[in-house]
């Protein structure tokens, strides 16, 4: 979504969204992240206003003071961008792949079945398990933070029986033209 991403071409325009709008995106992260209500007030403050910003493709990124915290691609989930995720690396479900994904993945590949089931990959565990359609953080072998943020394409445990084709389809990576963003004006 994000390989060429430029702000000056690819913005649309910006709003401050209503505080009932607001309220209906907080409800929502609630519901969808790993995070308490505590924890969001802290990454986004009741007072603050939260500005949303139209972009190409029916792409919206949400910022605070210019700084995007999460986007979402026309009515789909939110995802946190990968700097907010850093930040507080529980909002989504983890999933690993090995080091032969590595360099594919910051290259802004999708992630096949094979990389999550080889040695070095690793899925959630039955009890766990995550259906598709369901954003996640994308971790490396051998490597402390998330490389990217994408979304099942399978369920994981499809991911793991079928072991063949796109298991996440990647949304954003280390890297790429989001990542190089420190405001959004």
């Amino acid at each position: 979504m994000f390989k060429k991403f430029s702000p000056s071409t690819d913005i649309a325009g910006q709003t401050i969204l209503k505080s009932s709008v607001q309220r209906q995106i907080k409800t929502k992260l609630l519901t969808h992240w790993k995070v308490d209500a505590e924890t969001l007030e802290q990454i986004w403050p009741k007072k603050e206003p939260l500005v949303h910003v139209k972009c190409r493709e029916h792409l919206s990124v949400y910022t605070l003071h210019g700084e995007p915290l999460f986007f979402q691609h026309f009515d789909g989930p939110y995802f946190p961008t990968l700097k907010l995720l850093h930040k507080y690396p529980f909002l989504l479900p983890h999933v690993r792949v090995d080091r032969g994904a590595i360099r594919f993945l910051l290259a802004g590949a999708h992630m096949m079945c094979p990389g999550f089931t080889s040695a070095g990959g690793q899925l959630p565990s039955l009890e766990e398990a995550l259906p598709e359609n369901t954003p996640v953080a994308i971790h490396a072998e051998g490597k402390e933070h998330a490389l990217g943020v994408g979304i099942t394409k399978l369920s994981t445990e499809d991911i793991k029986k079928i072991n063949k084709g796109v298991g996440v389809e990647t949304t954003c990576y280390l890297g790429d033209d989001l990542w190089a963003l420190d405001k959004l004006q």
